[in-house]
């Protein structure tokens, strides 16, 4: 077997805040000895999530077992994932930042699953996956990702099972979305016009909400230089927790900046 040194493109106040939140673990539980010091589990975790590499292979270049690998990261990506903030957080922030709107958005992270898997398969982006929504502010800023539901609802389906609309409502926003979202609330979720031959005003309409959602781009950029959200090798269950994971390490690293 070969080995060789790799680095990740992440800040060590990142690494840091990590191993911190490792070491209040194993006080709070009475861990007395591991394999892997808070450090080394933290790199391992964060190199696992940014590389997306087989968890077998990382393994192998800290020394570890694959099963011991498992353990680690499943531990370390749970602690993180309940640092992420619900939605209520999320718009609470953006109403008491001044915010006036939020941007609303979602994803696909890719699942390994094959074609009797048809729960799973998103007709729009012909893939299986897991359904993410996400909502950022007016600078595309992530605020908060859901959890992951069946690739094959559809945004606006999505949207109305984490009651987007009504605690938009609930904090006196509304948001921009794009065209997968019409037939949501239109007084709370605003999309563009369809069609072609438009009016001039919906056209003008149209660029202004383009100019104002543009941002909105950034949030999904950010998350998908997280690897492990390309192609999730894992059970579709753990893919809630993984992405919010991915959201707290991603506001780590915007805070080290």
């Amino acid at each position: 077997m070969l080995f060789y040194p790799a680095a990740l493109p992440l800040s060590t106040p990142t690494l840091n805040r990590v191993a911190a939140l490792i070491r209040g673990h194993r006080k709070t539980i009475g861990s007395r000895w591991r394999v892997l010091d808070p450090g080394a589990q933290a790199l391992l975790t964060l190199a696992y999530l940014h590389k997306g590499e087989r968890l077998r292979d990382l393994a192998a270049g800290f020394g570890i077992s694959a099963a011991t690998a498992w353990r680690r990261t499943r531990e370390t990506i749970a602690l993180l994932a309940a640092r992420a903030p619900g939605i209520r957080d999320a718009l609470h922030h953006a109403k008491q930042a001044g915010a006036a709107f939020v941007i609303l958005d979602g994803t696909l992270a890719h699942i390994d699953r094959n074609q009797t898997d048809r729960p799973y398969y998103s007709g729009k982006h012909k893939r299986h996956g897991m359904n993410l929504q996400a909502i950022a502010d007016g600078q595309g800023n992530l605020l908060w990702i859901s959890g992951a539901i069946r690739g094959s609802i559809h945004d606006t389906a999505a949207a109305r099972i984490w009651q987007i609309p009504r605690l938009l409502a609930e904090f006196d926003l509304f948001a921009l979305g794009d065209k997968g979202y019409e037939g949501l609330d239109k007084d709370l979720v605003a999309t563009p016009f369809r069609g072609r031959g438009k009016p001039e005003w919906q056209k003008d309409y149209n660029r202004l909400h383009a100019r104002l959602r543009g941002p909105g781009e950034r949030m999904f950029a950010q998350l998908k230089k997280w690897s492990i959200l390309d192609q999730l090798r894992c059970d579709p269950a753990r893919a809630t927790q993984i992405a919010k994971a991915v959201q707290v390490l991603n506001d780590y690293e915007h805070r080290s900046s």
